[in-house]
């Protein structure tokens, strides 16, 4: 079970730490691109054993400038991507083709192959652009993600947050039983948040 995690230079790093954690656990062959924004955020974000971390975590580290990888090839089989976070610009590029990096290569090998493609896009607030390129998104095939809080679930850190968000994401590649925690509405109530 091989899984490619891309990370942009957006801000919310923790995203793909906790992305990581959850995909070692069940057990996935990672296949890891990082940005070179995506190595500054997670030391700005997280400090600077972050980005050690996240490679540790990985079972192989891709250069992003190598379009010549295993994961730009839809011969390689893996069972899905995430990019996370994703940012605008990496948005932009999947949504319209640009495959000018290994991070929007490699995505836009799990279009084409109809693979699951989960992208966190991470920006607010959202301009035309970027909804128009978020519908392109997925009417290609990907799946909009924003990492948006379980208000519901009242976590107690920002770490808890980022962790059920990045359990969801996993969660979307249908690997394994759901790891995200589900909703549960409080005795006597029967409906949802």
């Amino acid at each position: 079970m091989r899984v490619v995690l891309g990370v942009s230079g957006a801000s919310g790093a923790m995203l793909a730490l906790a992305a990581a954690r959850h995909l070692r656990r069940l057990g996935a062959e990672l296949h890891l691109v990082l940005s070179p924004m995506a190595r500054r955020t997670l030391e700005l974000e997280l400090g600077p054993d972050a980005a050690p971390e996240l490679i540790g975590l990985a079972h192989r580290l891709h250069d992003p400038q190598d379009l010549g990888a295993q994961i730009a090839s839809g011969s390689f089989a893996v069972a899905g991507m995430i990019v996370a976070p994703c940012s605008m610009r990496s948005l932009a590029a999947i949504a319209h083709g640009l495959d000018d990096n290994l991070l929007t290569r490699a995505a836009g090998v799990q279009l084409k192959e109809r693979r699951p493609l989960i992208l966190l896009a991470r920006e607010a607030p959202l301009t035309l652009a970027h909804l128009r390129n978020m519908t392109a998104a997925t009417e290609c095939g990907a799946i909009i993600l924003p990492p948006v809080p379980a208000f519901y679930l009242c976590p107690a850190t920002l770490a808890e947050a980022a962790d059920q968000i990045a359990a969801r994401a996993v969660d979307l590649l249908r690997l394994a039983p759901a790891q995200a925690t589900p909703w549960t509405p409080p005795k006597g109530q029967d409906h949802g948040p």
